[in-house]
């Protein structure tokens, strides 16, 4: 299969963008940040942010863009470390099958949103038992995961430049504009300054060493890094490409996609008194009674789900395309068989997941079930692991020294003009970022 390119620098960012953009950013990072201190928290998140998040980011890509190569042959041009670029082509594999799961449930909560059955709730008991009998049903979960990973093999199916770029292409530009009808809305909201303090205010005393932990890993998660991604979406990535300055953008639009998020979800939940809480209880519980008690319920219902949903193919699509490059380039298939492959092995590793809400609830290893189980090896230790090998691949065992000089590739301005700016990164991404994610990782075992 031949090595495809990104027809330009803007359609790389924006499938970048899309990758990072998910559903952690909708209702996970508002959250966490309103729990672990505010704006000490956002200061706190946005240092994790470069200090480590961008130079893995840089490393993943640079690696992907010298070798041209799916994770697995990139790993094993430059480091002899082919189990480890396998690896994360495998935790993509599987964080495309839990993600699908919970991306299904969205997927059923928009269209059920469009029918105007989401603004019908009186009490937040009627909210809750409404997404657990849902939830519990195994038609429901699994059909919806099915459909949403056929709508993902579509767009997958169709290829890097007519797939993957023009649809992000397009899809980002939509979430950006319903994002800002959905900030706009929320600060009309007569409980809006009561959002905008609970995520925004200094909290100092909430600012524990867990938060700040937190935070760390957030950063690292929040770019797509560890699961063969942005080495895959760096292998089509042309060597005439300004690899730093592209970067940046894409750091700080996933945060500033976050802090709207944030402001639009609170503002809107604050203004009818409710609670807040994290996770599905925020998204498929306490948002639809919000919906139900405001004027426009059922527009801004199918505006937040519309939001989510595009956030969530654009993530989803970017996990499982690793393993389609692979496919390509370990045992030349075409890409359409790679990419039904995939997406039916996905698929199948999904459906566990599906059933842990309803007939396998009450299978549980070390105490989780299914979903909690495959989604806590994917994000709390895969991941990691393999953050952590392509920091330790470009700054020690390919070299800083050779990973520079191919980085300066199409950035010789940029590398001229900013120079100690590089030799942060390079400083980052020998000692700061590997040794931030070794914490973490005795951070989540101790």
């Amino acid at each position: 299969m031949k090595r495809a390119e990104w027809r330009s620098r803007l359609g790389f960012i924006a499938a970048a963008v899309g990758s990072a953009v998910g559903l952690g950013n909708i209702w996970r990072f508002p959250y966490i940040v309103g729990e672990g201190g505010g704006a000490a928290f956002v200061l706190v998140y946005i240092m994790c942010l470069f200090l480590v998040g961008l130079p893995v980011l840089l490393s993943e890509i640079t690696i992907g863009r010298k070798t041209a190569k799916s994770p697995e042959a990139a790993f094993d041009q430059l480091g002899k470390w082919k189990y480890l670029g396998r690896m994360t082509i495998f935790t993509g594999l599987i964080v495309a099958s839990f993600y699908s799961v919970v991306s299904g449930w969205t997927l059923g909560y928009l269209i059920q949103a469009l029918s105007g059955g989401l603004t019908h709730f009186t009490t937040a008991t009627q909210a809750e038992n409404h997404f657990t009998h849902l939830t519990s049903s195994y038609t429901w979960c699994v059909g919806y995961h099915f459909l949403f990973m056929l709508l993902s093999a579509g767009i997958l199916y169709t290829g890097v430049q007519r797939g993957i770029e023009s649809w992000n292409k397009v899809l980002m530009p939509m979430l950006f504009l319903v994002l800002l009808g959905l900030v706009a809305k929320g600060l009309t909201m007569t409980g809006a300054t009561s959002g905008l303090s609970f995520l925004f205010s200094p909290k100092w005393s909430a600012l524990t060493p867990t938060a700040i932990m937190l935070a760390l890993g957030q950063a690292f998660f929040a770019l797509s890094l560890g699961q063969g991604t942005m080495v895959t979406y760096g292998s089509y990535v042309s060597k005439k490409e300004n690899l730093p300055s592209t970067c940046l953008p894409i750091a700080t639009f996933g945060l500033f996609i976050s802090l709207l998020a944030g402001i639009a979800i609170f503002s809107i939940v604050f203004s009818v008194g409710l609670k807040v809480d994290s996770g599905p209880s925020l998204m498929y519980e306490t948002l639809p009674l919000v919906f139900s008690k405001v004027r426009g319920g059922t527009l801004l219902a199918v505006a937040f789900f519309a939001l989510v949903f595009m956030a969530a193919i654009t993530s989803q699509i970017s996990a499982m395309e690793p393993m389609i490059a692979y496919l390509g380039d370990r045992f030349k298939w075409k890409r359409h068989h790679a990419v039904i492959l995939t997406a039916s092995l996905a698929f199948i590793l999904g459906i566990p997941c599906a059933l842990a809400f309803g007939i396998w609830s009450d299978f549980k290893l070390f105490g989780m079930n299914l979903f909690d189980l495959t989604s806590s090896l994917a994000v709390n230790i895969l991941i990691p692991i393999g953050g952590l090998a392509a920091v330790l691949l470009v700054g020690w065992r390919w070299g800083a020294k050779k990973a520079f000089e191919h980085i300066r590739l199409g950035a010789e301005d940029f590398t001229n003009r900013y120079a100690l700016f590089m030799r942060y990164l390079k400083f980052s991404i020998k000692f700061i970022a590997p040794i931030s994610i070794i914490i973490i990782l005795l951070g989540i075992f101790l």
